[in-house]
């Protein structure tokens, strides 16, 4: 199951330096779950404490246990959006298809 999440990070009563260490920690937890196929895609958003990313996983349960406890930022993060996506390239073959 496929779905985009939109990552707020705030830091709170982090320094700037703790903030750094963290986000390292993270960086490395995100590759871990690329390397996975976990994190189909994950982007930065330039100028901002945000990230974007679609993740692959096997059910909601798995989703809040990767959101809630598997990323060392997960108390440092404000989720702006969790959306279910699919390949738009299915969606198009069912266009295609009529439904039916």
């Amino acid at each position: 199951m496929l779905v985009f999440v939109d990552f707020r990070v705030n830091p709170k009563e982090l320094s700037l330096e703790q903030l750094w260490e963290l986000w390292e920690r993270e960086a490395d937890a995100a590759k871990g779950a690329v390397d996975a196929g976990k994190v189909v895609a994950l982007y930065k958003v330039s100028g901002q404490r945000r990230v974007l990313g679609i993740l692959d996983v096997e059910s909601h349960d798995e989703l809040d246990q990767i959101i809630m406890a598997g990323l060392p930022m997960a108390h440092y993060l404000e989720i702006a959006e969790i959306l279910p996506v699919r390949e738009y390239s299915a969606f198009a073959d069912d266009v295609r298809r009529r439904w039916s």
